[in-house]
């Protein structure tokens, strides 16, 4: 074996898995304007749909897919599955929101909240779609008006998202930019910001009742399960693991269980450019996967806080990317350092 070829073969044997070169797969946008709904499609299979119709609250990526069409997130309330939890009906997919912003509850809104207590929660509305693009990297872009219960808008919402994939891997960025249409004040709030409902194999397996109160305090319980079906396990770039993952600092943090045959992983990864950098997790183990910077009195026992003021025009911006993968492992602490990196150049 001469030379060259030794080096080439020690180079790929220690390059991480997401640096190896991998044929990225074509991106499909479709839209269907008269649904409220985008079609994202990876090498032809589904991959999510951007849901923006006026019966939800907020718009959000649901469901999302494995390369290989494994749904990653939980299907109630849209689409219920047998066995899955039914707590928190808000947990919808993938979202952005936040508990307090001028007073208002933008997080927790959704149907099952009464018509009588609508007016303490806000609305996300969605009224136009900006951009779709197809080709290697998918492109879809939209605005959004963060509204309360009348109508009036606090914050102008511009999102865009770009969407990749290979055979084993799916790739979402999102940049996120708010704009304040009065002076908007967002009160450190432990619900917030980037939001991700897990399916029922990614939760952390219990058989302990759990008991979650929110800013109003209202409780939610969260059943314990005995069916062996979640095997999940949170681990984070600072080393924090399991239950320790909530409430910690890190670049990334990453969730990873069995889901049938394959390994699975869902990652979330913050930018260096956000507000509070690195992130706080609202990881709990019963499948809410959160990035929350500006959580910090609820993260810190009340040591310190992070509130954000917006002046009337002035806007901030928040950038994160979600990697889900399959195969027969999950990619390592090496892999997810390189592709924080990576993206932090962008």
């Amino acid at each position: 074996m001469n030379r060259s070829i030794r080096v080439l073969i020690l180079a790929l044997a220690a390059a991480p898995m997401f640096a190896l070169a991998q044929k990225a797969e074509t991106v499909k946008i479709v839209p269907h304007s008269t649904q409220h709904k985008v079609d994202v499609l990876i090498g032809g299979r589904l991959f999510t749909q951007f849901l923006y119709p006026d019966s939800l609250e907020k718009p959000v990526l649901y469901p999302l897919h494995t390369a290989d069409g494994i749904v990653v997130t939980r299907g109630f309330p849209l689409a219920p599955r047998p066995g899955e939890p039914n707590d928190h009906p808000h947990h919808i997919g993938l979202w952005f929101n936040f508990e307090n912003l001028n007073g208002l509850d933008f997080w927790n809104n959704s149907y099952a909240i009464p018509k009588e207590k609508k007016g303490g929660y806000g609305w996300i509305k969605t009224d136009k779609i900006t951009e779709t693009k197809s080709g290697k990297t998918g492109a879809l872009a939209y605005h959004a008006n963060w509204t309360n219960q009348h109508g009036q808008v606090l914050v102008e919402e511009t999102t865009h998202f770009e969407f990749s994939g290979n055979a084993h891997s799916r790739t979402i960025d999102r940049i996120t930019t708010l704009k304040a249409d009065t002076q908007a004040v967002f009160t450190d709030a432990k619900d917030g910001l980037l939001g991700l409902r897990l399916a029922h194999e990614l939760q952390m397996p219990t058989n302990e009742d759990q008991k979650f109160t929110d800013s109003k305090g209202i409780v939610t319980l969260v059943k314990g399960g005995t069916d062996h079906i979640a095997n999940g396990n949170y681990i984070t770039s600072a080393g924090k693991s399991g239950n320790d993952a909530w409430s910690s600092r890190a670049v990334w943090c990453k969730i990873y269980g069995k889901m049938g045959a394959d390994s699975v992983s869902v990652t979330i990864v913050d930018h260096p450019q956000n507000p509070n950098y690195p992130t706080f997790w609202h990881a709990r183990g019963y499948g809410l996967f959160a990035a929350n910077p500006l959580g910090e009195k609820v993260f810190t026992n009340g040591k310190s806080q992070k509130n954000l003021t917006l002046k009337k025009g002035e806007t901030v911006t928040f950038k994160y990317r979600i990697l889900i993968s399959n195969g027969n492992k999950t990619p390592g602490k090496a892999d997810l350092d390189k592709a924080a990196a990576d993206f932090a150049k962008q």
